[in-house]
């Protein structure tokens, strides 16, 4: 099934994508949630990010042809953070700093943890999955240089799109298109069966250095072709069986 997070009117709430609406859940899918009897028509819902996780880690060098074009791949992923600051949701616009001239997008697919999690190990990792969402890790590259590691590039406010929903029934073993367009045109294409590490294994290592909460995000890398967006651009990020992400560039 797949889970959208949404505004209508001055309410915001979970629910169930469905042909003609949403469905209304009372309560939170990482808590407690009950279905109500409510459809809300599409013309009145505003998605919003699908989740407000606490952290966001992302993955670097997890597919092959990127990480040659960064120094090659390493034994074990590596990983830096997005704050919860940086989350926006579908439709959300990307804020070009003052401070860069270089942004780029980064089409990934996003693992929402379902449990609180630590120490896991990797056989066991599919009982912490939530499921899966798209993400678009932008990415500030020339201060990512200048810096020599990530924090300031990627945590950026706007700088972590995420959605439009939750898909609870994924299998990212299987060879799901990861898609990044910018005003129409590819500029990015691969897929999940590609990942140097896959899902499990980036759990078991990430959770044993810090522990995730229910509604943590991972981003798993991204596909070759990552490259610069400009105010006024429009970014695209589609991933089978989940959907589109659409954001526009603007200048503060």
């Amino acid at each position: 099934m797949k889970i959208v997070r949404f505004r209508s009117g001055d309410d915001i709430a979970y629910g169930l994508a469905e042909a003609a609406g949403v469905t209304l859940y009372n309560g939170s899918p990482f808590v407690a949630w009950e279905a109500t009897e409510t459809l809300v028509p599409w013309d009145a819902v505003q998605l919003l990010a699908p989740v407000l996780p606490s952290k966001v880690v992302c993955v670097a060098k997890n597919y092959a042809e990127p990480a040659d074009e960064i120094g090659g791949s390493s034994e074990e992923p590596v990983f830096s953070l997005k704050p919860a600051t940086s989350v926006v949701g579908p439709e959300s616009r990307v804020v070009y700093p003052d401070i860069s001239e270089e942004v780029h997008h980064e089409a990934v697919l996003a693992v929402v943890i379902g449990r609180l999690a630590r120490h896991v190990k990797a056989e066991d990792a599919g009982q912490y999955i939530f499921g899966y969402t798209a993400g678009n890790d932008v990415t500030a590259r020339d201060l990512q240089r200048k810096d020599g590691q990530w924090t300031r590039s990627k945590g950026f406010d706007t700088f972590c799109p995420l959605g439009p929903g939750i898909e609870t029934e994924l299998d990212p073993l299987e060879k799901l298109s990861v898609v990044c367009r910018v005003n129409g045109e590819v500029r990015q294409g691969g897929f999940t069966s590609d990942m140097v590490f896959g899902v499990a294994e980036l759990i078991e290592h990430i959770t044993g250095v810090m522990t995730l909460l229910p509604g943590d995000v991972i981003f798993t890398g991204t596909p070759s072709g990552a490259g610069p967006v400009e105010p006024g651009d429009t970014m695209e990020v589609e991933i089978d069986g989940i959907g589109t992400l659409l954001n526009r560039v603007v200048k503060k």
